[in-house]
């Protein structure tokens, strides 16, 4: 039986598979992009990993072939929106994991609701010429109920108060891990869309951040995070955030 205000190192298909339907209130989530997943003359490959380019999961090679990749992140969203009616998918579109999240946005086309743009403020140099320097994340919605209109069934803001482009800087990363999202991301997606102790559930979980966003607003959550050494940051972190449950009525 899953526990509430509790973290799981183990794979998120693992712990999905004891969720009943309908069983979190709104999931935030940040996969790998896959990075290391590279084309040589016109081909996929997976290319040696060097310091200068490695990737940002420490001990995880993110180098899955493109099918590989797409089939896993397929069988992760139908399980989400099996738990879930509420998605929050961040991804990065990048040579390893461009052709595959093209793809998922047409398959889930009728659960995708919306899309925000991440605006980091910065733009992270390109490591080939004639690539575009990059900026931007996306922020993927998908709606089981409701996902035919852009209007939410629940929110927290007003009409005409929220954007969908977020301008968000980077933050410097928790731990040995490179790829965490600011905790600011998270938060201002708990702040506008869940209700004081909603269950939040993030399948990446990472170091943490977005249980500890969701803890900050009073929120339950629950985490999935396959790396021991992650999942022990994140218990840390979490354990050292401060609840507080807030009016959310002011947003």
């Amino acid at each position: 039986m899953l526990e509430i205000n509790k973290i799981y190192n183990e794979s998120c298909l693992d712990t999905m598979s004891r969720m009943p339907d309908d069983f979190v209130d709104l999931v935030i989530t940040s996969p790998p992009y896959n990075m290391n997943l590279r084309i040589r003359e016109g081909e996929y490959c997976s290319r040696q990993i060097v310091e200068e380019f490695s990737t940002k999961y420490k001990g995880f090679a993110d180098n899955l072939p493109i099918e590989e990749y797409y089939e896993l992140h397929k069988s992760i969203l139908k399980e989400l929106l099996r738990v879930s009616g509420l998605v929050f998918y961040n991804v990065q579109i990048v040579t390893g994991s461009k052709r595959a999240i093209f793809k998922l946005i047409g398959d889930f086309s009728d659960s995708l609701k919306d899309i925000v743009v991440w605006n980091k403020m910065h733009a992270q140099p390109a490591m080939h010429d004639n690539v575009f320097n990059s900026q931007y994340e996306l922020v993927l919605i998908f709606d089981k109920h409701n996902a035919i209109s852009r209007a939410f069934d629940f929110c927290n803001f007003g009409r005409g108060k929220l954007s969908n482009v977020w301008d968000i800087r980077r933050e410097k990363t928790r731990g040995e891990h490179g790829a965490t999202f600011p905790i600011e991301l998270p938060k201002r997606i708990v702040r506008n869309f869940s209700k004081e102790n909603d269950l939040v559930y993030d399948p990446f979980l990472g170091t943490g951040i977005t249980a500890m966003a969701a803890k900050t607003y009073g929120c339950n959550y629950i985490g999935s995070e396959i790396s021991e050494e992650y999942f022990r940051i994140a218990e840390k972190g979490i354990r050292e955030t401060v609840r507080k449950p807030l009016d959310f009525n002011q947003f």
